[in-house]
């Protein structure tokens, strides 16, 4: 093996070594709560219950959303054929834009949206073409991954601020000269599930004529009566709002979408880079998620939303009856579908994810640098697909798992 290989496979061995190596499963059938995987290491697939999906609503696998995906492979193919500026803006992505820019208009004064293939290069394309080397960026300290990489993109300064401290925010910006300021944090933050105080982040970019850049990734499709997210749930309304929505979570398709007023939805076609210089989507993916918008805003789309909340209020009851009350480990405050218990050693992590398989359910382990040093989780992430039954096994294996270590339960 050569001196460079070495390098590699001693990182390996070091991230081996403090539990801190990822290793991948492989899903062998369509994503459900009840689902067929292969765990890495293992000899052969075993069906388990999961809680780490973001199919937050249960929409990944609905047979009316695979029957749009076939049409709109009949239609328009299998693939775009180039990029949007090119040959690959077809009819299906523009009726999608259209369909959210509606969705959007009442939150954000002359609303137009742009789809995008992945809510990572949304944020990607946002930040870096809205920040200029005149720009300055103000960055919630806990921001998921895609926004910290767009801001490292962008010619702006970036400031960090502390998590969801609009006080020490306002501070930052009154002190700022900057011609552009551009405040950007997620809705719900992906690791916690809390949610930012976004309308103070809206009532600071009025006062100091700043951007406010919002991530609704697991907000989108969940919050609000028709499931138009955090401005929906927060009735925001403003032209400074950039609001960007995932696709792939609670919407159960894929790609994203950014929606701005007209002005910086027409800048972003001529700037961001990681919209003009790729090929589109597949259009069928376009015309599947027509197909899941009319679910999210229909009745049943509410119902999945109702059952959601109870499911979310049941494993909340649940857990907080067999936590240790010595602290050990602690539930996350959160009001929505990602549920963090916080064990903080990374090696129990793991043991309690071990156990958890054991007993057939699936649950991730969130160790640093995805959060910080001293905060492993148990992540757990609700569906409205999840019944009952199927909390009450979770929250039974967790309370003997936090009391019986794993060589003991053995």
């Amino acid at each position: 093996m050569s001196r460079l290989l070495d390098r590699l496979q001693e990182e390996i061995d070091a991230l081996d070594a403090l539990s801190l190596r990822r290793r991948r499963q492989i899903a062998e059938t369509a994503c459900a709560p009840e689902q067929t995987l292969t765990l890495a290491g293992a000899a052969a697939p075993r069906t388990m219950l999961g809680f780490s999906s973001n199919d937050y609503l249960g929409l990944a696998a609905h047979p009316a959303l695979a029957k749009a995906w076939a049409e709109g492979a009949a239609l328009y193919g299998t693939g775009s054929g180039g990029s949007h500026l090119i040959l690959g803006h077809s009819r299906a992505h523009a009726q999608l834009e259209e369909r959210l820019a509606d969705w959007m208009s009442p939150f954000i004064p002359q609303a137009r949206s742009l789809f995008f293939c992945t809510g990572y290069m949304a944020n990607l394309a946002v930040l870096s073409a809205l920040g200029g080397a005149d720009a300055v960026i103000f960055s919630e300290s806990l921001n998921h991954a895609s926004l910290i990489d767009g801001a490292r993109l962008a010619k702006a300064r970036v400031e960090r601020y502390p998590h969801c401290d609009v006080a020490a925010l306002d501070t930052q910006l009154a002190s700022c000269d900057a011609p552009v300021k551009i405040i950007v944090s997620d809705a719900v933050f992906s690791m916690d599930g809390n949610i930012a105080p976004v309308a103070e982040l809206l009532a600071l970019a009025e006062r100091h004529d700043a951007w406010l850049v919002i991530d609704d990734a697991h907000g989108f499709g969940v919050l609000g009566a028709t499931g138009r997210g955090v401005p929906e749930a927060l009735g925001l309304r403003s032209e400074r709002l950039v609001l960007v929505g995932t696709l792939g979570k609670a919407a159960g398709v894929s790609g994203a979408f950014v929606a701005a007023h007209r002005t910086v939805v027409d800048y972003l076609v001529q700037r961001a880079r990681p919209y003009i210089f790729t090929t589109a989507a597949p259009p069928a993916v376009a015309h599947a998620l027509l197909a899941s918008l009319a679910l999210i805003e229909g009745e049943e789309g509410a119902e999945r939303r109702a059952r959601l909340l109870a499911r979310i209020a049941q494993l909340r009851s649940g857990l907080k009856a067999v936590l240790p009350a010595d602290g050990s480990a602690w539930l996350a405050e959160s009001p929505t579908a990602i549920q963090p218990l916080i064990v903080g050693d990374n090696a129990r992590a793991m043991r309690i994810m071990a156990q958890l398989d054991g007993h057939g359910l699936r649950v991730g382990a969130i160790r640093p640098p995805t959060v910080p040093a001293g905060t492993a989780r148990l992540r757990i992430a609700l569906s409205a697909s999840h019944g009952e039954g199927d909390v009450a096994r979770l929250v039974d294996a967790l309370g003997e798992a936090l009391f019986r270590p794993a060589k003991e339960a053995a």
